[in-house]
């Protein structure tokens, strides 16, 4: 949830792998779900995350944020760097996290232990940076998924599909011709 308690607000809306969400307040978007089983159950999971968000058709500002991230999803490269985030009372170490995921562009890969290394803490820290980006309130716009695990494997993803999810995501980037590795069996 926000830091205040200023109103916020909650849509759905269709993308190219699925009816995702996002919420949001005056200060920026604050929350984004990937899709779940079904829209009804994206919608259930925003709304025990956001419990005071209101339903409603997003502003003009964020609608254009939700647009960017359909043609992000199509496989264009538009990296959302500039898209004010509201994290409420992220600590600091996460936002730190998030920072250096934000500037990993569409279509490259970036690791656990690099972000450790970049935020000044060291790869010991990979598995806290791991876990920081499993609480990644705003997954696409600071995008975790294009965080892997030591000598490019998946590692985790905390989302409906896990590691599947984040293997398509990456896919729709390009980023199998940079070194992610095969996302999928041949055999498909």
């Amino acid at each position: 949830m926000s830091a205040t308690s200023e109103p916020m607000g909650l849509a759905l809306f269709d993308t190219p792998i699925g009816t995702c969400a996002v919420a949001w307040s005056a200060r920026g978007i604050a929350g984004m779900n990937l899709p779940e089983a079904s829209p009804a159950a994206t919608r259930a999971r925003m709304q025990r995350r956001w419990p005071t968000a209101i339903e409603s058709t997003p502003p003009p500002e964020v609608q254009r944020v939700l647009d960017r991230v359909r043609v992000l999803l199509s496989g264009s490269a538009d990296d959302l760097a500039d898209v004010e985030l509201d994290l409420g009372e992220q600590p600091e170490f996460n936002r730190k996290v998030y920072d250096v995921a934000r500037a990993v562009p569409p279509g490259h890969t970036i690791t656990y232990g690099e972000i450790a290394k970049k935020i000044g803490v060291g790869p010991e820290m990979a598995r806290d940076v791991g876990q920081a980006l499993g609480r990644n309130p705003i997954p696409i716009i600071v995008p975790c998924h294009r965080v892997l695990a030591a000598s490019g494997k998946m590692g985790g993803f905390s989302t409906n599909g896990g590691i599947a999810t984040k293997r398509r995501m990456l896919e729709i980037e390009g980023a199998a011709a940079l070194g992610a590795g095969p996302l999928f069996d041949a055999k498909r």
